[in-house]
């Protein structure tokens, strides 16, 4: 469910009918509440003196780097052992950090500290070099000493009467360089010219292609251009806001005009983290960094099927047989909070689902799991179960004075749990048992920014609500990016605790940097209409370079009823993204395929049955994720960034390494362009032959949307007849050759993968297929090859 917008839930509140309700009085009670709040629990900042570092004076060295002293600051920087560079100023360290995932990586003990050029110092290192100015500017260039990124001297303002100081990061990189990332931005998956805020945000109802910022937000720059490639992290979770401004090429005049990036934040740390490589490398480096991605259960990479309002065991069971008799594959059904008992976490209404664990058991032995949502906010009632318990252990956010901090959300009054304290953590993880004696097989965090309804400003907590901070003590200003991510810990670490044999399934709407850690996330309520499917491949592709593998749409839109063509073009770009899942409001009509109509449900059908065929291919580009960091979705210039063109293809991606997919975003569409990458390329609906680099028109009936196979790749696919897997095999090319690898499903468990590698090519005509061990090579025979001759 998600922002869920009924009454008070869709703008809590744009309407004067909503605040006409119980829970829109409360709401406007609680927004008042937080403006008097932080009235008195902010002190004003008052007079501030701005601050530079001024000239240079004495440096340190010390292993991998070494500390830059100016006169009015001081900068640690260092190359770790993997090429990672870190920069802080003013004692900043890398930890403590939300976002990593240990102890960060060991400096490189090979670096050079040394003099630069005009007084200023560099660290020379085998994969990058970093240049320190005399006046405190930052370079990050390649080995050949080609700039990848400038960070200007920064700039603090610090209040007179003391308090966290402002800061402000101006950056330069190349004329052609084009920006990625900031978390989940439905603009992108190119970020263009704008200034995009960092802050964890409801949008109040449904969003689309225009509206920033939403639930998932991160520092995180993910840089392109002819000079390399490379990720930019400023380790900050405070409000902050990024300015982006392309470059521009002199066009032959040799004036360029340099891309720009001004980064300013409230409070905290000044500090970053640049990976440099090609992407894969980059998002390697940042999975070492941040952690590596949680492997979904090979189940979650099957269609699910959500809605807000099932209401009953009956219309569960119902809807499970529609698939069923239609013979269309089902993974999963999520229930949302209509199932609580009165929206009451942790409960379960018992007329309308009188024996849950007999429906999750009954499901299961057709093959379908069970998922539960899970909102972080606690009915403040005394006689609930878990308000007391979580009462009794001191649990819940405080304001300055000490009261608990309360909001509105669907229960009514309620409380919130502080996710940044590990014991709460612990407690809040130890309540998963209840949702697993229900039956349910995994979980999904909704509502987590955190929101409290409000009809004026931001739906979250008072910024001056105290916070642990993992012992060092804060408030929401700092905790409030990071809490869903401490939320989605607590999670994983509770479900891994309670059943430590079976992965855990865990998905949450809000995040931080590092929260591929304990799971995966989906789009929130993106608007019904072709902007909001268009926003659903930004989302995917934007939070794969951030480092979050496991993604996906509402399919055919939250907030509305789409036409069936809508529908069935959500749901053919749904089939091939690695979270498969419809869900829609209470009010927003149905999403099984069978109500669009019997053309629609034929396509859909086809759909369905190709994403089984395929699942083997997920299972191992979810392992290969886990292992690499690499997304399963992928934007078509992965593997060739400096192809200029590549960069602005936005509306086609890369499935792996094998598959291109273009999806279809035009109302009565039945073709469309298509760039491919460098190589040759297969139409896996007709086998047509296509090279690349360049741009192709081809055929995209309401049928499919295109699909294409590189030439030479290996795709393991489920057989035909039994199910069993099977190698696909794409022709390559005369003269070339090709490969893949391939990853089985050992099982829901933690049985480490064992990687297949597999060599294509072609001989007297004839395509072989050798699979490459320590040994040597073997010939594989038992193949289906979908096209026999380059």
């Amino acid at each position: 469910m998600n922002g869920r917008g009924l009454g008070l839930g869709v703008d809590v509140v744009r309407s004067v009918r909503v605040l006409g309700t119980v829970r829109g009085w409360q709401g406007l009670r609680a927004a008042l509440r937080r403006r008097r709040t932080d009235a008195w629990g902010l002190p004003a900042r008052g007079a501030e003196r701005a601050r530079v570092p001024g000239p240079v004076g004495e440096a340190e060295p010390m292993p991998g780097g070494g500390i830059v002293r100016f006169a009015r600051s001081e900068l640690r920087v260092s190359v770790s052992v993997g090429g990672t560079v870190f920069w802080g100023w003013d004692g900043a360290a890398p930890l403590p950090s939300y976002a990593l995932a240990g102890e960060p990586p060991e400096p490189d003990a090979r670096a050079r500290f040394e003099p630069d050029t005009d007084g200023g110092w560099r660290v020379v290192s085998e994969r990058v070099t970093v240049a320190v100015s005399r006046h405190g500017a930052v370079e990050v260039r390649t080995p050949g000493g080609v700039l990848l990124r400038r960070d200007l001297p920064p700039r603090w303002w610090e209040p007179v009467a003391g308090g966290p100081a402002r800061w402000v990061q101006r950056s330069e990189v190349p004329a052609d360089a084009r920006f990625f990332g900031l978390g989940g931005r439905a603009s992108g998956p190119r970020l263009r010219d704008g200034t995009y805020r960092l802050w964890n945000t409801d949008p109040k109802g449904g969003f689309s292609t225009a509206d920033d910022p939403l639930y998932l937000t991160m520092p995180v720059q993910f840089v392109v251009s002819d000079a390399g490639t490379h990720l930019a992290f400023h380790d900050n979770s405070w409000d902050g806001r990024v300015t982006l401004a392309e470059g521009e090429e002199g066009a032959g005049s040799g004036h360029d005009r340099p891309g720009t990036s001004e980064v300013r934040m409230g409070g905290g740390p000044l500090r970053c983290w640049v990976v440099v490589g090609t992407p894969a490398r980059v998002l390697h480096g940042w999975a070492a960094l941040t952690g590596a991605p949680a492997l979904p259960p090979a189940w979650a990479l099957g269609p699910q099927h959500a809605r807000w309002g099932f209401g009953s065991e009956r219309e569960v069971r119902r809807v499970v047989a529609g698939y069923r008799e239609r013979g269309l594959p089902l993974s999963a059904v999520h229930l949302d909070i209509d199932h609580y008992d009165e929206h009451q976490v942790f409960t379960v209404d018992r007329e309308r689902f009188p024996d849950l664990p007999g429906l999750a058991a009954e499901l299961r032995e057709q093959g379908v799991r069970l998922v539960s949502i899970v909102d972080p906010a606690v009915k403040a009632e005394p006689g609930n179960a878990v308000y007391d318990s979580g009462a009794a252990a001191g649990a819940f956010v405080r304001d300055p004075r000490g009261q608990e901090v309360r909001g509105v959300v669907w229960p009514g009054e309620c409380v919130y749990p502080d996710f940044t304290d590990p014991a709460v953590r612990e407690w809040w993880g130890g309540l998963y048992e209840e949702r697993l004696a229900q039956g349910f097989s995994g979980v999904w965090h909704d509502m987590n920014e955190p929101v409290s309804f409000a009809p004026f400003g931001d739906m979250t907590l008072p910024r001056s609500a105290r916070h642990a901070l993992e012992g060092r003590g804060g408030d929401h200003r700092e905790a409030h990016n990071v809490y869903g991510l401490a939320m989605a810990r607590a999670g994983y670490e509770g479900l891994r605790a309670l059943r430590p044999a079976e992965r855990p399934f865990l998905f949450t709407r809000s995040g931080w940097a590092g929260m591929q850690r304990y799971g995966g996330t989906w789009s929130g309520d993106v608007s019904t209409g072709w902007p909001g499917l268009r926003a659903s491949l930004s989302l995917v592709l934007g939070l794969g370079l951030c480092g979050v593998p496991y993604s996906g749409p509402d399919v055919g839109g939250f907030d509305g009823s789409p036409s069936p063509e809508l529908f069935l073009r959500w749901y053919q770009l749904g089939a091939w993204l690695p979270l498969f899942r419809t869900h829609a409001a209470i009010d927003a009509g149905r999403r099984e395929p069978w109500e669009f109509g019997a053309e629609v449900l034929e396509h859909a059908r086809a759909a369905l049955a190709e994403r089984e065929r395929m699942r083997p291919y997920f299972v191992t580009l979810a392992q290969l994720a886990r292992l690499t960091g690499a997304p399963y979705v992928r934007p078509v210039w992965w593997g060739a960034p400096e192809d200029r063109a590549l960069r602005d293809c936005e509306d086609a991606f890369l499935l792996g390494d094998a598959l291109l997919v273009a999806p279809v975003f035009a109302r009565g569409a039945d073709r469309r362009a298509v760039r491919l990458p460098r190589g040759r390329w297969y139409d896996t609906a007709t086998e047509r032959a296509y090279e690349g680099p360049g741009q192709v028109l081809l055929d995209a009936p309401l049928s499919r949307v295109p699909v294409l196979a590189r030439a030479g790749a290996v795709i393991p696919v489920r057989g035909e007849e039994d199910g069993a897997l099977e190698l696909e095999v794409w022709a390559p090319a005369a003269g070339r050759t090709g490969g893949g690898l391939v990853v089985r499903d050992r099982g829901d468990g933690w049985e480490s993968a064992e990687i297949e590698r597999y060599s294509t090519r072609l001989v007297n005509g004839r395509v072989v297929v050798e699979r490459v061990t320590e040994a040597g090579t073997e010939e594989v025979r038992d193949l289906r090859v979908r096209v026999r001759s380059g």
